[in-house]
């Protein structure tokens, strides 16, 4: 799999022929079920990862029990946090689990420092997705400190709604994805659906008016 697999990630097409050798030759595939712990919050890091199917979700856990989910890493996709673990020679800072299936590539941390140092192109790879991740941290970080949680809900339900199919997650899980308290969820959907936006049952809602919802959460 590990050469299909290369198919998923474009900005690795271009490797020089060593570096491509080099690759192919440490990378090995790995299959893994829905539920897999792939890390956890301090554990230490070896490999670095590339997702060729599935999802992985990396979420944070506070002292007082809070959870925030961080991102996703999907179908060509890496993982900045293992990215920044192996590069700093730091342990990891959060968990990640596999939401469904996942398919991925290992590459052994000393063929990671070794492309990264030898191949412009590996490079690029690296650095780009680091880059775009950490500017979907920063957006994460000012939603939470700033934005406001009717506007966040808002775009999170119109985000997943589709017509006439019923959003199966629960106000905890909703709280989660939101990194707010589940008190807070279940009162701000108590407001939509007072207010005709939503429909609520047990484990599920359906948006009733998705033009609303969006006007709620503002521009992008």
């Amino acid at each position: 799999m590990a050469e299909d697999g290369l198919a998923a990630f474009p900005g690795l097409a271009n490797l020089d022929s060593d570096s491509a050798r080099a690759f192919r030759q440490a990378a090995r595939p790995m299959s893994v079920p829905a539920g897999t712990v792939m890390f956890r919050d301090g554990a230490e890091c070896s490999n670095y990862v590339l997702v060729v199917n599935g999802s992985i979700r990396v979420h944070k856990l506070s002292e007082g029990g809070r959870e925030i989910v961080l991102y996703r890493v999907e179908r060509g996709q890496s993982c900045v946090l293992t990215t920044n673990c192996l590069i700093a020679n730091e342990n990891y800072g959060a968990e990640g689990i596999a939401e469904t299936p996942v398919d991925l590539i290992i590459l052994p941390s000393s063929t990671f420092k070794s492309l990264l140092a030898k191949s412009e192109t590996f490079r690029d790879f690296v650095f780009s997705a680091f880059a775009v991740r950490i500017s979907d941290l920063l957006m994460l970080i000012e939603e939470v400190a700033f934005g406001r949680i009717d506007a966040r809900l808002a775009g999170w339900l119109s985000s997943r709604a589709e017509a006439d199919t019923a959003i199966k997650a629960t106000h905890q899980e909703i709280a989660v994805e939101l990194g707010t308290a589940r008190e807070v969820v279940s009162r701000q959907l108590k407001d939509f659906e007072r207010r005709g936006l939503v429909e609520l049952s047990r484990g599920s809602l359906k948006v009733l008016n998705h033009a609303a919802l969006v006007g709620v959460a503002g521009p992008l």
